[in-house]
């Protein structure tokens, strides 16, 4: 976790960053339950094929090597992605103690920075000071590192657009500009409501790649000539994104909810 150039983004002296452990507790709680659930899944479909495999032996010599190469081939397949899952999950897991173990030993500091404070300085009790400062900042970069590797495996967002509602609020002509953003992130797109009541816009999917520390932030304009009418701004937790079936994502862009948008998001 802690190579020899590990911290040479660090600014000499200065402690640049603030670790979240409670949000990242519950990023972690999120994805391993939707790991667990593409495991389940997966482990669901290698007992139908395997099933199916066991049947084709009631069938004739030439049916059961034609379905004995198509099923040992899913088979393999979906065997090999097991297992990736699985050390997904124990890397994840390995990450999060690591984070907890680190969590521990800056609140200890903590706890006995405060205590020496309470009591009569001496040079002894002023150097142990000093040093249960280094030992609170070793910790908290350990954390953070912690926190960029385990961001890795939070895997992609890929979010769809599927349009506006706002019954009679939306009419014909009108032209709406969405904003999305994930951190640095951006996504920036146009439509239009069509005669017909269709929408058209100028994009309908992009991919985000989660972090732990960010929430979707959606911007809704309206397009009036040269001019720009901001319809509602609202902010959005990503921790119910983290599961295999795609999540219909209806928000409310206006406060009395005349104006709905809707995502998908699949991760």
């Amino acid at each position: 976790l802690k190579p020899p150039k590990a911290y040479n983004s660090l600014q000499k002296g200065a402690l640049i960053w603030d670790p979240k452990p409670l949000q990242v507790k519950k990023i972690f709680e999120a994805l391993k339950k939707g790991l667990n659930e593409y495991l389940e899944a997966h482990q669901a479909e290698l007992d139908y094929l395997s099933g199916r495999h066991k049947d084709t032996k009631r069938n004739s010599r030439l049916v059961r090597f034609l379905f004995n190469v198509k099923y040992l081939k899913q088979i393999r397949s979906v065997e090999r992605y097991i297992r990736k899952l699985e050390f997904h999950i124990s890397k994840v897991e390995e990450l999060y103690e690591a984070y907890c173990i680190q969590c521990r030993l800056r609140d200890g500091a903590t706890n006995m920075k405060h205590a020496f404070s309470l009591s009569p300085s001496t040079k002894a009790s002023r150097e142990s000071l000093v040093e249960l400062y280094k030992n609170f900042q070793e910790c908290t970069e350990d954390m953070c590192f912690i926190e960029g590797a385990l961001e890795v495996h939070l895997g992609e967002f890929h979010v769809k657009m599927k349009g506006l509602v706002g019954f009679a609020r939306l009419c014909p002509g009108d032209q709406y500009e969405v904003f999305v953003r994930l951190g640095r992130q951006k996504w920036r797109l146009k439509g239009k409501i069509e005669t017909d009541d269709s929408q058209t816009w100028d994009e309908e999917e992009k991919i985000f790649i989660p972090n732990l520390h960010e929430k979707f932030e959606i911007k809704v304009t309206e397009l009036r000539g040269l001019a720009t009418i901001l319809v509602g701004v609202v902010t959005c937790d990503s921790i119910n994104f983290f599961t295999t079936k795609p999540q219909a994502i209806i928000v409310d862009i206006t406060e009395l909810g005349t104006i709905k948008l809707q995502l998908e998001v699949l991760w």
